[in-house]
């Protein structure tokens, strides 16, 4: 019989509804809500559920429960709340994941909800228990373990050198750190001292540093020995001990059938041994794990909840944390300790309930299935690259030990024989960022790729390690590498000497890029500033009708359109032919109905396939921190992840499934800086979370204090705390003994090794990629009128991105720089100098020189100027005001058209002269407003990237 919401006590009904915690106290054997002001607080002689509800980044809700075992709670207890909890997870769907805690021996997990710690306090419901704040301050000694989490326990024994210990006065609160500690457990316990700093004080009491060693000739360690009667010599080890020894030699398995269980044997752990009717127990010592087949009933889950109870009380085994998993949401943990476990088996994503209206629907009887895929296909899951497309560009193709820069205009052109280094600058938040990478083709040898990596790490070893890097295989690209060039496309064959070695050596046929040969072409990208052309086999099983494609050969250029593209699928194909066979006549064939000739170039008709070629779709993220030791990796999770994770002295590796970022602190051990590329593929090896990571997956390598807003999303972030210096400790000490504000000021602002803020450019470097150009082209035949007048503004690769439309200067810069140059400005770089003349007005030109001043000028020159910063800031957002006027009396004197005239496909185009990458700037206010929702003042608002979506959308663009 199924168990429902309406069956459970009704404390818990509604519960896990919406993501966050839940917690309940068993009070009579009957859960009573804990409000969220006293989430955090436990009682000794307590049991408790606590709910965790997460929301993915599907939509779809994931639930963890455990329920936590005071020292002092009663077995009676223990027994009743994990019926409870299994009852919980029936009214929940059967998925969550099922934790039993114990007071002093929590999983990280669940200590990880309460951040910094929790402090059981002494007393519970059954002893009668009040719990009243006592008149005077009682004080206590806490020792305090753990890297990433706190045990915080009462210590009743003498200090040692191995452990962090807090002892806490009615003035003054003292964390004395063992010899033997290292500065993470000392960093860590710096969050106790602060929690108990606010809880039990109030916020007001002083804070010390003790260190082991230091005696009586620091004053604050004086007065610390002096409440222990004087000092005296520590015992060489720990007087404690965490008693978490293994109980049992090796992994069992059981079965339970009736409350008894009946051992499995078996020479090896595999998945088939499990029996979707029955429930299992699996003894690892440590862990004890419970499984429960799908078709079992909640009764079975109950009496084998109980039984796995009875294996604590029955021996005296070490305090194990137990486990409670549904067939078919296994946690990678359970699904380890099998020998061999199918990737079809692994955990499943809920097709049902995601989110409110999914929900709700169900509930009247809707079958969501079909919502649920269309939701997850929308173009609102489609990933954003959190970079600046109008950056800097340099690309470099790999020849052996040889570094080949690429002209501007074949910057964005790769072939799969080859090995490529790109260098990208770009305006971040507050300063330049910079990413270096390596592309290595499918078809590359390792000659090239060991040679791109080397270089690439040499050139962020040379700019002090600030830039990212990345590494990145064909087809695994990122999001980010696509909006970085954009108009992409890769050629089969190589150029590299290496590449063709290895085609003569090994008599393969060199398939290399032919202009006058035959050649096909399939087109993808969401949109213009991520769009692909991808040279494939010219056979018809190449083609999909989910896709536009792109053929030559005998002269003849053809554009195939499958049946189940949409109309931006093939305007990205018509850009894509400028750039592959632009000024030539083509031939448009749609599916069904290609002409003989069309079939002839790809050797004969056949069968080929019509859904579109997935990818993995970014997962939710996890933190884990590495240990690196004789080529040796050993990770350990980070559950509930912030900012303050990570550790100046250590390495830890972000994974987001289709990418993985390797974090190195600042005060990492140099001798594993030069490994970190290796610990990122050694963690890809051996896929941890059992995800079926490839070996392909791109790989950043970030710096501590330069990492980029990609990687900074997955966070909260707050800049000033990667501004200060030190190990772990001193930061955090710093930030406490200074009321929570960083020490140091933030860094100034950094400028990458190539900037595109340069007012003259450089002409013997490539150029912006956002700087415009006037370009005379020729009139495409055998396209419409208005989509030859569109492409005119995308001719240029050389000097422009083809998705960035041409910058708007303002009138202020117009004036305030030569009409030669102002049009080389980007739209951010057009602004910053705007203001920078205003300020470079009061200086004296490159001819006066100082010695040239008199005294009184002289000195004047040498003092700050007198303006105020209020005075310079008036006066920046007077100009700013000015320019925003001036612009919008542009904006008012543009002729308008009829939307009809001005789409992209009309049959009566605009005229030519008027500026086609802003059609939508010749329309009406009213018709601008109906036809993208929002005002043209809101519109410009937006970054280009976004406007130019919209702009599809409407097809303006």
């Amino acid at each position: 019989m199924a168990f429902s919401m309406r069956d459970l006590d009704e404390a818990l009904q509604g519960c896990g509804q919406k993501f966050g915690i839940e917690i309940w106290r068993i009070e009579n054997f009957k859960p009573v809500t804990i409000p969220k002001e006293s989430h955090g607080k436990f009682f000794t002689g307590d049991s408790y559920i606590v709910l965790k509800t997460t929301a993915s980044r599907s939509g779809s809700l994931h639930h963890d429960i455990h329920y936590w075992l005071g020292k002092d709670s009663t077995q009676d207890e223990a027994g009743a709340v994990a019926i409870m909890t299994v009852e919980l997870d029936s009214a929940l769907g059967g998925r969550a994941v099922q934790y039993r805690e114990v007071q002093g021996h929590e999983t990280e997990k669940f200590l990880s909800y309460f951040k910094p710690c929790i402090i059981p306090q002494e007393g519970g419901v059954a002893s009668g228990f009040n719990h009243v704040k006592p008149d005077k301050h009682q004080t206590r000694l806490y020792i305090c373990k753990g890297k990433h989490v706190v045990r915080v326990r009462f210590a009743r024994s003498t200090l040692n050198h191995d452990d962090v210990f807090i002892l806490d006065t009615e003035s003054k609160i003292f964390q004395f750190s063992g010899s033997s500690s290292s500065i993470q457990e000392r960093a860590k316990a710096l969050e106790v001292v602060q929690y108990i700093k606010d809880t039990y004080h109030d916020g007001k009491c002083d804070i010390a540093a003790v260190e082991d060693g230091r005696l009586m000739a620091d004053a604050e360690a004086g007065e610390f020995w002096g409440l222990f009667g004087g000092f005296a010599p520590l015992p060489k080890k720990s007087a404690l001990s965490d008693h978490r020894t293994a109980g049992s030699d090796g992994i069992k398995l059981f079965s339970v059938e009736k409350g008894q269980t009946k051992p499995i044997e078996a020479e090896s752990l595999q998945k088939e041994l499990l029996d979707t009717n029955k429930c299992y127990i699996l003894d690892c010592g440590l862990e004890l794990f419970v499984w429960k087949g799908k078709n079992t009933s909640i009764d079975q889950r109950k009496r084998t909840s109980e039984t796995a109870e009875e294996f604590f009380r029955s021996s005296e085994r070490p305090k194990s944390n137990l486990v409670s998993v549904m067939e078919g949401f296994e946690t990678e943990m359970f699904r380890s300790k099998f020998d061999s476990w199918p990737a079809t088996s692994a955990v499943a994503e809920p097709q049902h309930g995601r989110g409110k209206v999914a929900a709700l629907l169900q509930r009247r009887g809707v079958n969501v299935q079909g919502l649920v895929k269309t939701s997850s296909s929308s173009s609102k899951d489609e990933p954003k690259p959190y970079i600046d497309g109008t950056g800097n560009l340099h690309v470099w193709r790999i020849n052996r030990e040889e570094k080949i820069p690429l002209e501007a205009a074949e910057q964005s052109k790769f072939y799969t024989g080859d090995c490529y280094i790109f260098q990208y600058s770009y305006p971040g938040e507050d300063r330049e960022e910079t990413l270096v990478g390596t592309w290595l083709g499918k078809q590359s040898v390792e000659e090239d790729r060991a040679s791109a990596i080397s270089m690439a790490s040499k050139m962020v070893e040379s700019m002090k390690f600030m830039p990212a890097q990345a590494r990145i295989y064909e087809g695994k690209e990122p999001i980010q590498f696509f909006v970085i060039m954009q108009s992409f496309i890769t050629f089969k064959g190589g150029l590299s000497d290496a590449f063709k070695k290895y085609i003569v050596e090994n008599e393969v046929p060199d398939t290399t890029y032919d202009a006058e040969g035959v050649a096909l072409f399939r087109v993808q990208g969401s949109g213009p500033e991520n769009m692909q052309a991808i040279q494939i086999e010219a056979v018809s099983t190449g083609l999909n009708s989910s896709y536009c494609y792109i053929l030559h050969g005998d002269s003849t250029v053809f554009t195939w359109r499958g049946n189940l593209t949409s109309s931006d699928d093939q305007e990205l194909m018509e850009r894509m032919l400028d750039l592959i066979k632009p000024n030539e006549n083509t031939k448009a064939q749609k599916e069904g109905s290609e002409s003989e000739q069309f079939w002839k170039l790809l050797g004969g008709k056949s069968e080929y396939p019509s859904q579109k070629i997935k990818k993995d779709g970014e997962s939710d993220p996890h933190l884990f921190s590495c240990t690196f030791s004789n080529e040796n990796l050993k990770v350990t999770e980070i559950f509930n992840f912030t900012q303050d994770d990570l550790m100046t002295e250590d390495i830890f590796i972000l994974d987001c499934h289709t990418e993985i970022f390797v974090w190195v602190g600042q005060q990492a051990d140099p001798k594993k800086k030069p490994k970190v590329l290796a610990i990122g593929e050694k963690f890809l090896k051996h896929d941890f979370l059992l995800e079926n990571l490839a070996s392909e997956t791109p790989i950043y390598i970030v710096t501590e204090g330069n990492e980029p807003p990609f990687f900074t999303r997955f966070f909260t972030w707050d800049s000033s705390k990667a501004a200060m210096h030190g190990n772990s400790f001193q930061k955090k000490l710093a930030i406490l003994t200074n009321k929570g504000k960083p020490l140091l000021d933030k860094p100034k602002r950094r400028v990458a090794a190539y900037s595109s803020r340069s007012s003259v450019p450089d002409k013997s470097q490539p150029r912006s990629r956002s700087m415009t150009s006037t370009p005379d082209r020729a009139r495409v035949r055998g396209r419409s009128p208005a989509f030859n007048a569109l492409a005119a503004n995308f001719e240029n690769i050389g000097t422009r991105n083809q998705s960035t439309p041409p910058p708007m200067v303002s009138p202020l810069v117009r004036k305030l720089y030569p009409k030669s140059l102002a049009p080389d400005l980007t739209p951010r770089s057009a602004a910053f100098a705007a203001r920078t003349a205003l300020f470079e007005k009061s200086r004296p030109t490159p001819q006066e020189t100082p010695s040239s001043l008199g005294p009184s000028e002289a000195t004047n020159e040498a003092e700050p100027p007198k303006t105020t910063e209020d005075e310079s800031m008036s006066s920046i957002r007077e100009d700013s005001k000015e320019e925003e006027e001036e612009a919008e009396e542009e904006e008012s004197s543009l002729p308008t058209f009829p939307y009809e005239r001005l789409k992209t496909d009309s049959e009566d185009p605009p005229p030519s002269d008027i500026d086609l990458t802003r059609r939508e700037a010749y329309m009406s206010a009213a018709e601008f407003k109906e036809k993208l929702e929002m005002t043209k003042s809101e519109f410009y608002k937006l970054p280009k990237w976004k406007q130019n979506k919209l702009k599809m959308a409407v097809h303006l663009f």
